[in-house]
């Protein structure tokens, strides 16, 4: 029998192929014919491709139609606060949660149709612990690579391998109770990453961890892309590690608001961010605007404007009001100025924990 180019062999049948093409910054996909390849030569296949996914808690939609793709060896974000959609995208993705509709393919495998399957090619490490702090870190090691269907020598050598990897081979016969909040995340990481899996899923893996072990942490996340190609999934809600991924998904109220580069979303916005203290800021707000004809928006009590050398028209605005505004700040677009301009609202809303400054961006004063 003969095989049309948009066919290939899998266990002796024939499959057709679909190609596709996912517009940026977009939940919409775009079906492109067989005659016209949706990726470009050279561009790498997606290892995760998740497509329309909707998932309904009752009368709440935690995610409403969310799409995008992780490329091989990538280091990609889930970024969102409280309630975006990401833990809930996590869950699907580890196939912990079925969703409501739509599809998520990892490894080449669905995340509803074939759980099991895919389970041997992903690692997962949740935000609360999993291990077990009476046993040492080999004996952690051992019990899950026994759910993994690892045995004797094949399973110790493994064990040294991933023990020398994060660097706790000298501590394998410690309890884990007795490492710091860095090493048992070291030991979670090791857990994953025992069977070799393609793609490892991290759930807030910083959490609980001090500055110089949050670190190391993303070190190694970059040493697993760079030398084991490994793709991994982190969700965040902290600006400054949103900024060491490779790529972003910018999650809120269950929408993907934005997805790219760090880089490329903070260029989108252009120019500069200024924020403006008054005793009025609305009055202040409307007579810019009709002054300067530029947008200004009020949030969190401040003025905020988006423009171009910001530096050159703070001078102009400080003279046209005289004594109206106390106090200015201007800085470079950072990811939450991002999330502002695509979503109209800060990133943390007045009750919510607020975020760590990322040190690219001036301290805003609160409002009293």
């Amino acid at each position: 029998m003969t095989r049309s180019p948009d066919q290939l062999r899998d266990d002796n049948r024939l499959v057709p192929v679909v190609e596709y093409l996912v517009t940026p910054n977009s939940t919409a996909i775009d079906f492109a014919p067989p005659a016209q390849p949706a990726q470009p030569a050279g561009q790498p296949v997606a290892i995760i491709a998740v497509r329309d996914l909707v998932h309904r808690y009752q009368d709440r939609t935690a995610l409403n139609g969310v799409s995008f793709d992780v490329r091989p060896a990538e280091l990609f974000g889930l970024l969102g606060p409280n309630g975006s959609g990401k833990t809930t995208l996590f869950r699907i993705l580890s196939t912990l949660m079925v969703p409501t509709s739509g599809s998520a393919m990892i490894a080449g495998f669905d995340a509803v149709r074939q759980p099991g399957a895919l389970r041997r090619h992903i690692g997962v490490v949740f935000q609360a612990q999993s291990v077990d702090p009476k046993l040492t870190a080999y004996e952690n090691l051992w019990h899950q690579g026994h759910l993994y269907g690892l045995r004797g020598p094949e399973l110790k050598t493994r064990i040294t391998e991933i023990l020398t990897r994060v660097g706790l081979l000298d501590r394998r016969a410690d309890r884990v109770e007795t490492f710091s909040g860095g090493m048992q995340r070291r030991i979670e990481l090791a857990k994953g990453l025992l069977h070799h899996p393609e793609v490892l899923l991290l759930d807030e893996p910083t959490t609980g961890l001090d500055p110089g072990a949050r670190r190391d942490l993303w070190q190694y996340l970059q040493i697993l892309r760079d030398q084991e190609q490994v793709s991994v999934i982190v969700t965040t809600h902290l600006m400054e590690e949103a900024e060491r991924c490779d790529r972003l998904a910018i999650l809120n109220e269950g929408n993907l608001v934005a997805l790219g580069t760090p880089e490329a979303l903070t260029r989108e916005i252009g120019g500069d961010v200024i924020l403006l203290e008054a005793r009025d800021p609305q009055s202040l707000a409307d007579r810019i605007r009709s002054k300067f004809q530029v947008d200004a928006t009020v949030m969190d009590n401040h003025v905020r404007l988006e423009i171009e050398n910001g530096h050159r028209f703070v001078p102009d605005v400080v003279e046209a009001f005289p004594g109206e505004i106390q106090s200015l700040s201007v800085s470079k677009p950072t990811l939450e100025d991002v999330f502002i301009h695509r979503t109209g609202h800060r990133f943390w809303s007045e009750d919510a924990e607020p975020a760590p400054a990322t040190g690219k961006k001036k301290t805003r004063k609160k409002p009293s």
